[in-house]
Formats: C-alpha cells, sequence, structure tokens
C-alpha cells in the first residue's frame, strides 16, 4: 500500500497533514477490522503530542487515538459518530479531528510517508 504523501505519520499509526487534520492510517484501521465506534474531543480541547485524545473502538478491540502535535481541537468531524465505518472505508479521506498547530516544527520530527511504509513493513516482518 502507498500512504499519501501529503502527510506525516506517526508510530502509532495516526497521521496529520500540514493544515492540522488527523486520522488513523490504513494499516490502522486494517488491524482494527470494523469500526464501530470513535470517541473524539469536544472542540476547543487542547491535545498534546504524544498523549491519547480520544479512542476507536472495533468488533476487536478499544484502541487509543496518540496526537500527533499538539495544539487546539477546532473541528470534529462529526459525521464519524453516526458512520464510524467511513474510516474502514476511506482511512486517509476520513479525518477526524482539526487542530490549530502550536508548533508547526513538531511536524518535522514525524515519518515521511515512505519512512512509514518501511516502518510498517517491518513492524509486519517482512
Amino acid at each position: 500500500m502507498s500512504y499519501p504523501t501529503d502527510r506525516k505519520y506517526t508510530k502509532e499509526h495516526e497521521w496529520i497533514t500540514a493544515d492540522g487534520k488527523i486520522g488513523i492510517t490504513n494499516h490502522a484501521q486494517d488491524s482494527l477490522g470494523d469500526i464501530v465506534f470513535v470517541d473524539l474531543p469536544k472542540t476547543g480541547t487542547e491535545i498534546t503530542s504524544g498523549k491519547t485524545f480520544g479512542t476507536v473502538e472495533s468488533v476487536k478491540a478499544v484502541s487509543d487515538l496518540y496526537a500527533p502535535a499538539s495544539g487546539i481541537v477546532t473541528e470534529v468531524n462529526g459525521s464519524l459518530a453516526t458512520a464510524p465505518e467511513q474510516v474502514n472505508k476511506d482511512a486517509h479521506g476520513s479525518w477526524m479531528v482539526k487542530i490549530k498547530l502550536k508548533d508547526p516544527a513538531e511536524l518535522n520530527a514525524l515519518l515521511s510517508a515512505a519512512d512509514y511504509e518501511k516502518f510498517v513493513s517491518e513492524e509486519a516482518g517482512h
């Protein structure tokens, strides 16, 4: 699978775009299976890089969402409340929250698409 190059990735399988949209990767949704619920913070919540900011619940498990960068939540993708399966259909098109980045330089510490792809393939033992 090739990952979109217009964003940065974490080793916890989240992605973030330069304008602050955050979601989970295709690898993450694939590992989780059918997503049945997404628990996200409210607008105005401050999230901190590396800390949990919500959860994704699938038929298999509940997984924490980790913030790829710090900032204030400016928007929440409300459609996921009634249709969480959108993440399974299009993980890279279904953002979860949008944040106003506290420090855009934090993104420099994250993985590029190529680095993330390599990480996933090593993690899978290929």
